[in-house]
């Protein structure tokens, strides 16, 4: 018997898996993942990296003092400014989209940035790095809670910390070795590859955006207002004694927030800040984050400066503080969202105790240690103000919640180098860790106050019903 041609059946096509299977949903859940753990440690990285690359950017651009700090601080600057609005334009104009773009601008910045032939083109450059690094965390933290299932999104960010956290220890390295035996502009190529990398991986996972995004336009005016006030709230915590930055600020804030009572669709919905939970965690973040710059910078000083240790013996030194700092997010991921206020209470308590035994007359060993302890629980106590934000917010808003929340960690982060004191140059004052510490115990205490009393609104409803 002959077969025919015709008798032949054509092949079956290969199905592929339904968009809500869960095969298809892990596997866009571990796109989010990768595009936004690479993208956070490219903004690490960036940052830690660059330190120790600033003498020799100076020396070779003919920059002044007064510019200098403006490579570092304008970045700091925009990003913490824009990020409420990068926040809302990710949940209206997709969460994909926003991470791609702000991943492709903080790529091609980066490369202006290594080309750069004068100290004003750098920070120029830098500036626009900053717009794009304001897109890459809020958009990229929305994104990953959303493409994860109910429930899994906050041990997801975590991983997400974890990674971004290895750009801590190894960032002031590589930014030195690039920076004293390739060039300092390698450290800005370096970024390049590995934002292009990102953003492919964010292609590959699915869109998302709030399910409103098409019925109110981005609001301008709140915008306009919240980009004003955090801009001179930052610049007015550099300098406290210019007032007029502090005063202006407090006008924009009035302005943003009667424009967002009257918005129909607000950058920011004024029942966020009606949210314990999530006012909690933020401002128990802001306090762990700048108790982590403050240590960051004080520990390298004392062993410089009181022990005459090199920049790279102290940095070896300081390698096991920047590792407990790096373990901290994975571990905070797996705190529950109702039990994230008290753990950070307790992590910022403990980071108090060890901060104290942070000093001038500490022992090389002890010194070590107790910044080993700080840095461990100021990393646990950190993570849970990115992640257990975002678990306290509706899915649909959680670009404008990340957004907010970054903007202040950002915004706040030079009140440790204030409440550090010292250490500058020139000036023969030591720097100190106590007011920091001052500042996570009294931050603690707060929510612990907190904690006690929705514990006991609980179990007056309790008997009520």
């Amino acid at each position: 018997m002959s077969v025919t041609p015709e008798s032949v059946p054509p092949p079956r096509p290969r199905s592929r898996p339904p968009a809500h299977s869960p095969s298809s949903v892990r596997s866009r859940a571990r796109w989010a993942l990768a595009a936004v753990a690479t993208g956070a440690f490219c903004v690490q990285l960036d940052s830690f990296a660059l330190n120790p690359a600033l003498p020799v950017i100076r020396t070779e651009l003919d920059g002044s003092r007064t510019a200098l700090p403006w490579v570092v601080g304008g970045y700091l600057l925009t990003a913490g400014s824009l990020m409420p609005v990068a926040g809302r334009l990710a949940d209206l104009w997709g969460r994909r989209r926003m991470l791609a773009l702000g991943l492709a601008l903080f790529a091609a910045a980066a490369a202006l940035c290594a080309l750069a032939p004068s100290m004003p083109l750098l920070v120029a450059a830098r500036l626009l790095q900053g717009a794009g690094g304001a897109l890459i965390m809020p958009a990229g933290l929305a994104l990953l809670t959303n493409a994860c299932p109910p429930g899994r999104g906050q041990r997801a960010i975590g991983r997400a910390l974890g990674l971004a956290g290895l750009a801590t220890v190894c960032g002031p390295f590589v930014g030195g070795a690039l920076a004293r035996f390739v060039s300092w502009r390698a450290v800005f190529w370096l970024t390049v590859p590995l934002a292009v990398a990102a953003a492919a991986c964010a292609l590959r996972t699915a869109e998302s955006r709030a399910p409103d995004a098409g019925k109110h336009p981005l609001d301008l005016t709140g915008a306009v207002a919240a980009t004003g006030a955090l801009v001179c709230l930052a610049r007015w915590l550099e300098h406290p004694e210019a007032w007029h930055r502090a005063a202006a600020a407090l006008v924009l804030g009035a302005l943003f927030v009667r424009a967002e009572r009257r918005s129909p669709g607000p950058l920011v919905d004024p029942a966020l800040f009606r949210n314990r939970p999530y006012v909690a965690l933020t401002v128990a973040g802001a306090a762990a984050n700048s108790a982590t710059v403050a240590l960051l910078y004080v520990v390298p000083l004392l062993l410089q400066q009181e022990r005459g240790w090199s920049a790279l013996d102290a940095g070896a030194a300081f390698l096991a503080p920047a590792v407990a700092l790096a373990a901290g997010g994975p571990l905070a991921g797996r705190v529950r969202p109702v039990r994230a206020v008290p753990a950070m209470a307790v992590c910022l308590t403990t980071a108090a105790a060890a901060l104290c035994a942070v000093g001038p007359g500490t022992g090389t060993r002890a010194l070590v240690a107790a910044s080993t302890a700080a840095a461990a629980a100021l990393g646990v106590a950190g993570g849970p103000a990115l992640t257990g934000t975002q678990a306290v917010v509706r899915r649909e808003r959680a670009g404008e919640a990340s957004g907010v929340t970054k903007a202040v960690m950002t915004a706040t982060a030079g009140v440790g180098l204030a409440l550090v004191g010292g250490g500058g140059a020139g000036s023969d004052a030591r720097p100190s860790l106590a007011l920091p510490a001052a500042a996570c115990l009294a931050v603690a205490a707060v929510a612990i106050v907190l904690v006690r009393v929705r514990l006991r609104a609980l179990r007056r409803e309790g008997r009520q019903g």
